[in-house]
């Protein structure tokens, strides 16, 4: 196995159980508590963010399609990339775009356990996936800008496992925090 690729599967595994601790908190928070979410608090949007999901899981299968598609030289590959790009902007707009609406409502940080748990599970994530979107940016400029032997596809997997990750978790995190049955 590459170094690289090893040293990408030991941060994924970090970032699981990051992840896990999160999740593990939120749960034991939400079991204790009386009524999940508090009377008053405003309804998370789950149709908006059903949608959202739907593009981040998009994003998983253009990011799996660039990587193919520069393996074997296919030059629709950058258009995939970019596809990657636009969808993973597209989710982190909506996501800012809903928790302005939600803070609107008076649902903050510090408003209520239920508010500082959901931003801090939800935010962990979009920080994630503002950090593989950073990253991807740089790898795609670098792999756009290079004959495909000389930027090598190496740093692109390499990004293409964090974006999967990144993607893997949402589903999670989505049925977890938005769903009814969740309330």
């Amino acid at each position: 196995m590459p170094s690289g690729t090893f040293g990408m599967v030991l941060f994924l595994a970090t970032e699981t159980m990051f992840f896990a601790g999160l999740i593990s908190a939120f749960l034991v928070l939400r079991m204790q508590a009386v009524a999940w979410p508090p009377p008053a608090q405003p309804r998370l949007p789950v149709l908006v963010t059903g949608i959202n999901t739907l593009f981040l899981l998009l994003s998983g299968y253009t990011m799996v399609r660039a990587v193919r598609g520069f393996r074997v030289g296919d030059a629709r590959a950058g258009r995939w990339l970019g596809t990657t790009v636009a969808l993973g902007t597209l989710f982190l707009a909506i996501q800012g775009f809903e928790w302005g609406r939600l803070v609107g409502f008076g649902l903050t940080m510090t408003s209520t356990l239920y508010g500082s748990t959901f931003y801090t599970l939800i935010g962990a994530h979009g920080i994630h996936v503002l950090a593989a979107l950073a990253t991807l940016l740089v790898v795609t400029r670098r792999t756009l800008r290079l004959p495909a032997a000389a930027a090598g596809v190496g740093s692109l997997e390499l990004c293409a496992m964090y974006w999967v990750f990144v993607v893997a978790v949402w589903p999670v995190l989505y049925l977890l925090v938005y769903q009814p049955w969740a309330r």
